[in-house]
């Protein structure tokens, strides 16, 4: 199975450019390479702060953007999305009872899930009482099933200084939840922190994060106020198979120095 990974794209209306990077003219060079080199794929993924503001202008772009996409597009919300503005424009999208974006998806590699961590006027993530009864649900559903989990804010500490305050404020309960899952948990998939990372929790847990498709920070652990800098239009190729998970970094715009001779081995 091949899903595409989109994240923090930041949509602004045409011309506006934040931290340096024009966010329309990024995503639409992602979408179009997409377009051309993966028209294939089963799902694409968005996973979170689609847009700067959460403006209805932003989503009305965002939707003209996707609407060549070949496949089904699940779209997640991060801390600069609004909830209402975003219904608004994708009324047919998936939601629980409650009207959190949150949804889930068998496939032939374990259970999808999809889970809204956007708290109105808050910077972190939240994940309490209000949406752990969908997912405890999704869960027991997904039975023996391992699953794969999308969100925008990591629901771990990432070891970066700058998101210390601003990660995923729920305690705790969130990773509790998913370790606990019996059939395991293949791989977390989040966006939010602006850079490429990769790691384990302390339970054994595999995630990792999108590069950001607008803006980005140049990386810096320590520091509390990093710099922003650009870089070409990026996405992910995430492969579920009966090799188990991976995912690869695509830099729209690389130009080529050389070719490499095919390789016989061993």
């Amino acid at each position: 199975m091949k899903i595409i990974q989109i994240t923090d794209t930041h949509l602004m209306p045409p011309g506006m450019v934040v931290n340096g990077v024009d966010p329309e003219k990024q995503l639409r060079a992602a979408v179009a390479d997409i377009i051309e080199k993966h028209s294939d794929a089963d799902l694409g993924v968005m996973t979170g702060d689609l847009c700067n503001f959460g403006d209805p202008e932003a989503y009305t772009l965002l939707k003209d953007i996707l609407a060549p996409v070949p496949f089904e597009m699940r779209l997640l919300l991060g801390n600069h999305d609004d909830r209402r503005n975003f219904r608004a424009a994708f009324s047919d999208h998936p939601v629980d009872d409650q009207g959190f974006i949150q949804s889930a998806l068998d496939t032939p590699y374990g259970r999808l899930l999809f889970l809204d961590s956007h708290e109105p006027r808050t910077i972190g993530g939240m994940y309490g009482k209000d949406r752990l009864g969908w997912l405890e649900n999704a869960l027991e559903g997904a039975g023996e099933q391992p699953v794969t989990v999308f969100i925008h804010h990591p629901p771990m500490d990432c070891g970066i200084a700058h998101f210390e305050h601003i990660g995923m404020h729920d305690g705790g309960r969130l990773m509790q939840r998913l370790t606990a899952h019996p059939a395991g948990v293949r791989h977390i998939v989040f966006g939010h922190i602006h850079v490429l990372l990769a790691g384990t929790t302390a339970e054994g847990i595999a995630f990792s994060s999108g590069q950001a498709c607008a803006h980005r920070f140049i990386t810096d652990l320590d520091a509390p106020a990093p710099l922003w800098t650009g870089g070409h239009p990026c996405y992910r190729i995430v492969t579920l198979s009966k090799r188990g998970f991976h995912a690869f970094s695509v830099d729209v715009g690389e130009v080529p120095t050389a070719q490499a001779v095919i390789c016989a081995g061993p």
